[in-house]
């Protein structure tokens, strides 16, 4: 124990000494927590969290009888951790191998902005759902697609089938086939992802829409009036495309019409100051070679 606090004080006096140092310490911690929320994250609900449970026993137990003095018994802990790393590697090879593959996924390098940020996987979701549309109107395969925004509407996700998948138009399209199990009620999108199907929707009033319109317009119109929300509305009866948003219908849009209205209230209203400052960011980084360049022009000049 003596040696222990010895070497606290140490660094103690070493930090007073270099006050850098703390900030490096600070990062290094902060690392170090990263790395081991996200392991305990992807070993979740797997054998492999047991098994750490299990390990992190035997790192304590190994300090225990070095502090108590417990001579055999440390002698057998620390001559099994010895070996420990071997047994890891062998133990944990399959989360080890879907861990390292993890690191190359967008969830990770998107920290370091290698990948591809929000606004822009947000664009792609939306030109899928415009996908998904066409090919509906094109069997006239009555659907109600709402994507959410800013306001949540967790009680009308509720009300569905939970199912929090990626955005695909394959998966859109198959979900209002006609008989099937999801196909009556609304698909609901929220963060990027499909979260639930034949959600239930609020109606909208006879006197705030048409009569010629039926059950899935009034429920458009229900749920983009009493939330931010938009919905896609793909008719039964005439194939046509129709958006909802602020209470109001738009009927009878083309696919590229569609992404335009999606893109101009999803994309551009909710991200207009990180597209602005990514682009200050692209313009001073420019800006500083570009003086660079000048200088050394100059300089070979004179």
């Amino acid at each position: 124990m003596n040696q222990i606090k010895e070497n606290i004080l140490a660094h103690i006096q070493i930090y007073q000494q270099n006050p850098l140092k703390v900030i490096t310490l600070i990062v290094d911690i902060l690392i170090v927590v990263f790395l081991a929320y996200h392991i305990l994250k992807i070993f979740k609900e797997s054998r492999a969290l047991q098994l750490i449970k299990g390990i992190a026993f035997l790192i304590v137990a190994t300090w225990l009888s070095d502090l108590l003095n417990l001579h055999i018994l440390n002698y057998i802990l620390s001559a099994v951790m010895n070996w420990g790393v071997i047994l890891l590697i062998i133990i944990f090879q399959p989360e080890i191998r879907r861990a390292l593959e993890q690191l190359g996924t967008n969830k990770y390098t998107q920290l370091f902005g290698m990948d591809k940020d929000i606004a822009t996987k947000t664009k792609e979701d939306i030109y899928k759902v415009a996908i998904a549309a066409t090919e509906l109107a094109k069997s006239k395969t009555g659907a109600l697609i709402v994507i959410e925004r800013d306001i949540q509407i967790k009680d009308i996700i509720s009300t569905g089938v939970e199912l929090n998948s990626d955005v695909s138009p394959q998966l859109l399209v198959n979900i209002f086939v006609p008989n099937t199990p999801l196909h009556d009620g609304a698909v609901v999108i929220s963060g990027n992802k499909i979260v639930a199907a034949a959600c239930m929707l609020p109606l909208a009033s006879d006197k705030d829409i048409a009569k010629e319109l039926g059950t899935r317009h009034r429920a458009a119109i229900g749920i983009s009036k009493e939330s931010d929300s938009i919905a896609v509305v793909v008719s039964e009866e005439t194939g046509k495309i129709s958006v909802a948003k602020d209470g109001t219908l738009i009927a009878d849009v083309r696919e590229d019409v569609l992404k335009k209205i999606l893109i101009s209230n999803i994309v551009t209203k909710r991200f207009p100051e990180k597209e602005e400052n990514h682009n200050n960011w692209l313009n001073n980084i420019a800006m500083f070679f570009k003086n660079l360049k000048n200088k050394q022009n100059n300089k070979e000049d004179n």
